[in-house]
């Protein structure tokens, strides 16, 4: 969502900044290496050792070479050119690696972290001669869950002395020699060939290096993201639910304050244990379910429902006298039952938003490792607790105000109408996941109508609900708040005939499930374009907006785009995905962008959360958890996460017909020029090739 750039809009800018900042992806600086022959100067006819010394970024490690190929991680490799002068003796050997059991790939293996050494015996044919070739690893952390493939050029000259039998004695310190060559200090090609490859993208982290990567740093990274998540349409409306809930709940400010904190804590508390028990037993894909499923959606939708209709003042939300009784003395002793149960309604409610974020802190634990996720959810549902904190506290405040002119009523049916309207983001995410085509972009559209309608009739006295104080006029502020909300409907209105309501991209139902364009008629929803002239795989339930022809199944989309030439651009994305919906009516629209995604690639368009079961002889069990994917959806993730280390959507990668990375993968961000250049570069790298 595009906020207008005045001073508020500005701000809440800033925070939307601060989650495109957790989502993104950095390039991480690969270790020093330094590459030496002992000795410097070999004798003729006997033998030298080629040695190899890496300095490690911090929290980082790289794999040894001498456990199980099989097991899975990548083992540290030499590969070099036809000798020159020389030939191997024996293989490539690990100095004093550490040993550890790894509980992802169940089995032992070494490693080194800090720094690490690598020697290779050579035997001396000739009076000069020239080492080259390629030293293949993978360096990991266990801070960030992610893996890394890097390949380093070697080239190295040698120049042997004396006969076969005579004797050298090697110098003390190689670097000395001059004969000493920096693995950084190469051609930039070496460089360009780390991007090339399938690295495993940093999903939290833009503009710092992960060599300066600490717990400390990483937990800042949780914070902002705490913040962030603050501003998504699932949180945001919980508010009023604190605000309704701790209102005239006591008399004495310091009970009012002591309620608050214990409400913040109770959040922090509720996150961080079941955020990590959820981690360790479930993985990252629950938090794609609670975020997806019908159930939890129309749960969800019901219990907004449920409170707006209580603000109108259908009803008052009140237990049984003899409960409620109990819980004031509870609460004069400090009882925290109903306080716990609103910050578990509060977590419950805000995960399906924060899903995304929450899933990106928990994928690293799905092997076990849970320091990390511990540390993480600490610091996001810190962030997330203390404005709620304030807000538990300002009720007290508020007792204290007049109450005369009902004008706390008319601040609870505001809130009212706000919650009946947001409840239907739910109904439509699971509409969408499922194709039950009942919100579709028009009707939703309707809906919002006529609700936000109604809440300017009301604010100017139009509409009078059964607590509400008699108007005889109304003052400047209603006014105001009243012309504004009638300049939303007008603005919603255009929405109905197709217009691309930018500002509420991430909150409506995608474009594709519009019914009607004033400039096209009815929508055509014929299967997409086939080079390949085949049926499109899932055409008859997806689409990709904008006119884009594309595909839904990853090795079809391949094959076609080796037909037609073209680059494979992966779009991960997901029915419920509010930042998805954001880029394609803020950024796809554009006419330069369109024109590109259109005219220079291939599409394919990977729904994470589709659900959609496929017949039993595709399904397969993943390397990543060991889990059966049976859906879709869950091949789709399953491909996100053990490809490309990421569980964030939406989530663009370009690759080509080698399946070889030719772009940076992007993340979240609506600058449209950064998009374009994300495109082009890509393409340019293509065209070399």
């Amino acid at each position: 969502m595009n906020i207008p750039q005045n001073k508020v809009g500005k701000f809440f800018t800033l925070i939307f900044l601060f989650l495109s900042l957790v989502a993104q992806a950095q390039i991480i600086s690969p270790p020093k290496w330094t590459v030496s022959l002992e000795p410097a100067q070999p004798d003729l006819g006997k033998e030298a050792t080629l040695i190899f010394e890496a300095e490690i970024p911090t929290a980082w490690y790289i794999y040894s070479n001498d456990f199980d190929p099989d097991l899975g991680p990548i083992l540290t490799t030499l590969t070099l050119d036809k000798p020159e002068g020389y030939e191997l003796v024996g293989s490539l050997k690990a100095i004093n690696p550490k040993e550890k059991y790894d509980e992802v790939w169940e089995g032992d293996i070494t490693y080194f972290m800090g720094k690490g050494r690598f020697e290779q015996t050579l035997s001396i044919l000739s009076a000069s001669g020239k080492i080259s070739g390629v030293l293949e690893y993978q360096m990991c952390s266990d801070l960030t869950g992610q893996c890394i493939n890097y390949e380093e050029d070697i080239s190295l000259e040698f120049s042997a002395v004396g006969e076969p039998d005579a004797t050298q004695i090697a110098p003390s310190n190689p670097e000395e020699s001059g004969e000493v060559f920096s693995l950084m200090d190469e051609k930039p090609a070496s460089n360009e060939a780390i991007q090339k490859e399938d690295e495993a993208i940093e999903p939290f982290l833009e503009g710092e290096s992960l060599a300066d990567e600490s717990v400390w740093s990483f937990m800042v990274l949780a914070f902002l993201a705490g913040l962030a998540a603050l501003i998504t349409p699932c949180v945001f409306p919980m508010i009023p639910m604190t605000v309704s809930f701790f209102t005239g709940r006591t008399k004495k400010r310091s009970t009012g304050i002591r309620n608050a904190f214990i409400y913040g804590i109770s959040i922090i508390g509720i996150y961080t244990v079941a955020g990590t028990a959820v981690a360790a037993i479930q993985g990252p894909e629950f938090a794609n379910w609670l975020a997806t499923h019908w159930l939890p959606n129309l749960f969800f939708f019901g219990i907004f429902i449920f409170f707006a209709l209580a603000f109108l003042g259908m009803f008052e939300i009140t237990l049984p006298s003899g409960f409620v009784n109990k819980i004031d003395r509870k609460a004069e002793k400090g009882g925290m039952a109903g306080i716990f149960f609103m910050a578990f309604t509060l977590v419950l409610v805000s995960f399906s938003c924060t899903g995304p974020i929450v899933g990106s802190i928990l994928i690293s634990s799905a092997g076990g490792e849970l320091l990390k996720p511990i540390l993480g959810m600490f610091s996001f549902s810190l962030a997330f607790a203390i404005p709620f904190t304030l807000f538990a506290i300002f009720p007290e405040w508020m007792n204290r105000l007049p109450k005369s002119g009902g004008w706390l009523n008319s601040v609870k049916v505001v809130l009212g109408f706000l919650e009946l309207a947001l409840a239907f983001k739910f109904l439509s995410i699971a509409d969408l996941v499922y194709h039950w085509g009942i919100l579709d972009r028009d009707v939703f559209l309707v809906i919002w109508i006529v609700i936000f309608g109604a809440l300017a009739f009301y604010l100017l006295g139009k509409i009078r609900l059964p607590h509400d104080s008699k108007l005889d006029s109304i003052g400047v502020p209603r006014l105001l708040l009243s012309l504004v909300t009638f300049m939303f409907v007008i603005y919603m209105i255009p929405g109905l005939w197709g217009a691309p309501l930018k500002y509420l991209s991430g909150y409506l139902p995608p474009m594709t499930t519009q019914q009607f364009k004033f400039e096209g008629g009815m929508i055509d929803k014929e299967a997409s374009e086939n080079i390949l002239g085949e049926k499109v795989k899932y055409s008859d339930l997806l689409e990709i907006p904008h006119g884009i022809h594309g595909y839904f199944d990853y090795e079809q989309a391949l094959k076609a785009a080796k037909k037609a030439g073209k680059p494979l651009l992966i779009d991960f994305t997901g029915h419920g995905c509010v930042n998805c919906r954001k880029m394609e009516e803020n950024v796809w629209v554009d006419p330069e962008v369109l024109r590109r995604l259109k005219q220079d690639f291939v599409m394919v368009a990977l729904y994470i959360d589709e659900r959609l079961e496929l017949p039993e002889s595709e399904w397969y069990t993943s390397e990543y958890d060991g889990k059966v994917k049976k859906t879709l959806g869950k091949q789709n993730a399953d491909f996100q996460i053990t490809r490309f280390q990421n569980n964030a959507q939406p989530y663009y990668v370009i690759l080509d017909h080698e399946e070889k990375l030719l772009a940076r993968p992007r993340a979240y961000d609506t600058s449209i020029p950064g998009f374009i250049e994300f495109l082009d570069g890509a393409k340019r790298e293509f065209e070399k090739k």
